[in-house]
């Protein structure tokens, strides 16, 4: 837990930073996020995860790498300007899980959720949360921003 709560404050600091680079203020920068601002406020704050669509749009307005913001890398890499497809998401979250030879079940016990619901992500159905996509990147090494096909490919 202490180690989430590192990362939440560590992309609690680069949001804040890009936020003051802009000269933007809380409520602009939730305008710009199409949210309120007691929502971009826990945010901000480390209090909860920014979810994974308004984290894509922060992303596409000033140039920034999920993996950058959420803590993930010190470099911030450039990448693609994307719509989110759940599909493509899904798709590359099971290229993922078979890659690492889990079965739905285990990766559902390793993010403490249903099987139905890792179902529901690889079908396209459903966004996954950004705190499970942080989970799995951070424990096994995946790029979120290869994860919402925002990469660029080299």
């Amino acid at each position: 837990m202490r180690k989430l709560k590192l990362v939440i404050e560590l992309y609690f600091v680069r949001i804040l930073d890009i936020r003051e680079k802009e000269n933007m203020n809380q409520t602009q920068m939730a305008a710009l996020l199409n949210t309120s601002q007691a929502n971009y406020s826990r945010w901000e704050s480390g209090a909860e995860f920014i979810p994974l669509k308004r984290l894509n749009l922060l992303c596409n307005k000033f140039n920034a790498s999920m993996d950058y913001v959420l803590g993930l890398s010190k470099v911030n890499q450039p990448t693609k300007k994307v719509e989110l497809d759940k599909k493509i998401i899904g798709n590359n979250l099971k290229i993922f899980r078979k890659s690492k030879g889990l079965t739905q079940l285990q990766l559902a016990e390793i993010l403490n959720t249903t099987q139905s619901t890792i179902s529901a992500y690889e079908a396209g159905k459903t966004l996954i949360l950004t705190a499970f996509a942080y989970q799995l990147a951070e424990q096994y090494n995946l790029s979120l921003d290869w994860l919402t096909n925002r990469k660029i490919d080299k």
